[in-house]
């Protein structure tokens, strides 16, 4: 071999204050106390960087970077201070910077400015000896399809300034500012690259040759090969897998250059959006796949795909046993990125991301080895919430897992047909295509943590707010309108209703407002829908809890676990707080009723339990009389009332859970009792909930309006983000949507069920050609969603787990709009695609899951804690074990290859 194909690596360390978990700027005070042939400052006094000795195995590789580590943690212990090896430290921000004081890092900051204040991160060089110059450069120009790769394996920087920047490594994006980062271009010698660096550097925009910061470069100062696109890496063992990749990368260039191959490189662009698509998924999204015309696979395929292609170059190094194996570990327990969110998950607390982070990076070589061990047969996917990388259990579900594994198969199928029973006896169905089906709910419950639901709570009672606001204006005052923010045109929308004008000013329009939420591979929620006539769901929530309790109570249930059915007491309040402005009397009680089409509703279980859970009449259209005031009866009753027939009792709040527009409602013998209603509720006789003509605000073309009535009526900005959607009623988004139809989800404004929703890339050509042409002749009936990857969790088909798309419907209940008017109730519907559908639906025969909240209460204490202990660490005393030592990796990898397959914006009944 002409290549030495030694190794060396260079880290890049952060400094944690252990107390507040913040950067530390002591590294002068501890470089003066460590080696100088080890250890260096870098331009910020938050980092200290280690350099290794030359080795020439994977092996000394490892008790290199252990041996450094150790003396730089030990040094840091006596100042209080911890060792973090991560692309960014996760609580830092800009503000934490300070410039090492040399001539040479005042230059940079002075000449570049803002792009040195952000540079508060860490990376991994790799170095692999090649000596020879022109062999290094053309080696460089090979291996590139490769380094996308690399760094989704190391990604480690997904936190930045307070928040998780949607990137697994922000740090490549800040890194790719330099104007000398990225790929050098076509080059062939070692003189070309000379020459490259000598105009970059005359040009003036470089000072010197260690500014060359290339994706990979023949290093300035070693006869190697320098690879710098990695971010930190807190185990050790995965910068050894980095290593041991890039060296046989490294190798398999040499031999085609050897025998002549030609190069295949990518062209530039290309080559920018596969790193790019590296840093924004890492291990959970998708890669390209580094063919001459590049295509997205699941990032397990390519990782698998890499140690195979570079098997003969790892055998013949004597490493593919131990690269096979670390890579397996890799893509069980997810990169840092992958880690560091799951951490954040639990308490939305930062502070348990930098515990982590430190705890990792001063514990052994190999990390800690898992808990729990994989579940093989389980078909794992990205994004799945309970299952993560390789199918290794989520921490959050180690009890349920471990309980529903602990059952025999005969116990399960007990329980299942327990579950089945139950469903019976409470009469638990849902009406399918006009007729009543059995409302399945799964035995694997889903969980939401106190964090979680408490950012998803401010986000929808923010948009439940700014919607209310919108619903009182536009059938009144029409400020927004003559504000030009909404089109004069929005009175063509199918959800408009004349009657709704009658409605007097002030009345609250949609005191039950439902939102449907889903969650996308990397753990991001988004707003699918807004349900403002019937939102259906939470007496199925409730049935669900009650099913669980029956069925599985000796499930384990996580602390703090709320009650779906405090919601009730939120639903009565309500409505009695909307009905109380008809009392006339001081000291009148006020009475509510749930107006219901009857017993063929497709909803009619949860009519009915919803009525007498908060103490509702449950009344019909036959039911109702509507009486007005006589002149000259001497009444002291100055407007209509509704009454229930056969008792008298005056309604004051009606909620409409209606089939038919209410003024379209007529009583058995054909009287226009829904009329009369009308011209009640105008006389402010009776309060409506929810009120006619709420359609407008939940037409699916108003989604991308949300952000301006936020804006505009609340003056904040949005909590929650919804999914990007497209208005093909407007000319330059219908051109987007024309040319997009078979990769967009397209649905009808006004549809419902799942109704006309064509998913495009899963739709035939025949289908997405009919359906382009379908917007093209009418286009403002439409609407377009980015498709998205829905979240999935498992879910038994009979005798085994197996992974579902899901989605979550959540209740918000107004009083107003005011910051305290809208309240979010403690219960959400978890939805379950059928198998093998993208439709989330239950009105497409899909089940649903209890859906477990917990509340702020449920780690409170250990918050507290956190917030003021300082973090616990350990330190390295020797080497870690040996990797036989370690879990056997045949139980850390899935029987099956992760599915590519995605999911959509789900169409569900209103």
């Amino acid at each position: 071999m002409s290549a030495e194909l030694t190794l060396g690596a260079e880290e890049e360390l952060h400094l944690i204050d252990l107390e507040s978990g913040k950067l530390s700027a002591r590294a002068p005070q501890l470089l003066s106390r460590l080696p100088q042939s080890s250890y260096s400052a870098e331009i910020q006094r938050t980092t200290v960087e280690t350099n290794t000795a030359v080795t020439s195995t994977l092996s000394g590789l490892r008790a290199e970077l252990v041996r450094l580590r150790k003396g730089l943690i030990d040094e840091a212990a006596a100042f209080g201070l911890g060792v973090a090896a991560v692309g960014t430290a996760p609580h830092s921000d800009f503000a934490d910077f300070e410039l090492t004081a040399t001539g040479r890092y005042r230059r940079m900051q002075e000449q570049y400015r803002l792009l040195v204040d952000e540079q508060l991160i860490c990376g991994t060089q790799i170095h692999v000896g090649v000596s020879d110059r022109d062999l290094a450069v053309q080696i460089a120009q090979r291996v590139s399809r490769d380094l996308p790769i690399l760094l989704a394996l190391s990604a480690s920087s997904p936190f930045l300034n307070g928040h998780d920047t949607g990137y697994a490594s922000i740090r490549t994006t800040i890194w790719q500012r330099w104007p000398s980062a990225g790929a050098t271009g076509d080059l062939e010698s070692g003189a070309e690259y000379d020459e490259l660096l000598a105009d970059l550097i005359a040009s003036g925009v470089i000072a010197d040759a260690k500014m060359a910061y290339f994706d990979v470069r023949p290093s300035a100062h070693e006869p190697t090969l320098e690879l710098r696109v990695c971010d930190a890496c807190p185990i050790i063992d995965d910068a050894i897998l980095i290593a041991g990749l890039f060296r046989a990368s490294v190798r398999a260039a040499e031999i085609d250059i050897e025998a002549g191959v030609p190069a295949t490189l990518l062209r530039a662009p290309l080559h920018r959006a596969a790193m790019w698509q590296a840093a924004r998924g890492g291990l959970s999204g998708q890669l390209l796949d580094g063919t001459s015309h590049p295509r997205p696979v699941p990032a397990a395929w390519a990782v698998r795909d890499l140690v195979s292609r570079l098997r003969p170059q790892l055998e013949e190094l004597g490493d593919y046993d131990e690269v096979r194996e670390l890579s397996e570990f890799t893509l069980a327990r997810g990169n840092s990125a992958d880690r560091q969110r799951a951490a954040f998950a639990e308490r939305g607390e930062l502070r348990d991301v930098v515990e982590l982070v430190v705890q990792e990076t001063h514990g052994p070589a190999h990390g800690t080895a898992p808990s729990v061990s994989a579940m093989r047969s389980y078909r794992n996917r990205a994004g799945d919430e309970a299952v993560g990388p390789s199918s290794m259990p989520r921490p959050a579900y180690h009890d349920i897992i471990d309980f529903y594994r602990s059952l025999p198969p005969s116990e399960l199928l007990e329980r299942e047909n327990s579950r089945t029973g139950f469903t019976d006896g409470e009469g638990l169905t849902f009406g399918v295509n006009g007729e009543m089906q059995s409302f399945d709910v799964d035995l694997f419950p889903r969980l939401i943590s106190a964090y979680q639901w408490a950012e998803l709570g401010a986000g929808l009672a923010q948009r439940a707010r700014a919607i209310e606001a919108f619903l009182q204006d536009v059938y009144g005052e029409q400020r927004i309108i003559a504000d030009g923010l909404m089109p004069a045109n929005i009175f063509d929308s199918p959800g408009w209703r004349e009657e709704a004008t009658l409605i007097p000013p002030g009345v609250v329009r949609a005191p039950i407002m439902g939102f449907d939420l889903v969650r996308n591979e990397f753990g991001g929620w988004r707003v699918l829908e807004d349900n403002l006539r019937a939102p259906s769901g939470a007496a199925y929530a409730m049935a669900a809890r009650r099913l669980m309790d029956a069925t599985v109570p000796d499930l384990p249930r996580p602390g703090g676990l709320l009650d779906p059915h405090s919601a009730l007491v939120h639903l009565r309040e309500t409505l009695l707080a909307g009905g109380a402005a008809t009392l006339h009397e001081p000291g009148s009680s006020t009475t509510a009723a749930l107006l219901s089409s009857g017993p063929t509703s497709s909803a009619w279980f949860e009519h009915s339990r919803l009525a007498e859970g908060a103490g509702l009449l449950l009344v019909s259209a036959d039911d109702l009389e509507v009486v007005w005031p006589a002149e000259d009866s001497g009444s002291t009753a100055s407007v209509p009332s509704v009454i229930e027939k056969s008792t008298g009792t005056v309604i004051h709040a009606l909620y409409l859970r209606l089939d038919p527009e209410l003024i379209d409602l007529t009583d058995s013998q054909g009287q226009p009792i829904g009329a009369e209603i009308m011209r009640v509720a105008a006389e402010r006789g009776v309060f409506l909930a929810n009120a006619p003509g709420n359609g407008i605000a939940d037409d699916k073309a108003m989604y991308c309006n949300i952000p301006d009535l936020i804006a505009y009526y609340l003056n904040e900005r949005p909590l929650l983000e919804s999914v990007p959607t497209y208005r093909t009623s407007d000319e330059s988004e219908r051109r987007i949507v024309l040319e997009r139809v078979g990769e967009l989800v397209t649905k009808p404004v006004d549809g419902e069920g799942g109704r006309g929703v064509l998913i495009g890339p899963a739709a035939p050509a025949s289908q997405v050609a009919e359906r382009r042409s379908e917007i093209a002749a009418n286009p403002t009936i439409w609407v377009a969603q980015e498709l998205v990857a829905l979240s999935s969790l498992p879910t038994f088909d009979g005798v085994a787990l197996e992974p579902r798309h899901v989605d979550l419907r959540a209740f918000v209940y107004v009083r107003g709009t005011g910051p305290r008017d809208a309240t979010v109730a403690d219960l959400a519907l978890t939805r379950v695609a059928p198998l093998g559908s993208m439709v989330v639906n239950s009105s497409q025969g899909g089940g649903a899951k209890d859906t477990w909240i917990l509340g702020p209460d449920a780690s409170l204490e250990e918050n507290a804690l956190l917030r003021t202990g300082p973090i616990m660490v350990t330190r390295l005393t020797s080497p870690p074990p040996a990797l036989g030592d370690a879990a056997d990796p045949q139980d850390l990898q899935a029987a099956q290859e992760p599915t590519a397959d995605g999911a959509t914006p789900a169409e569900k009944e209103n």
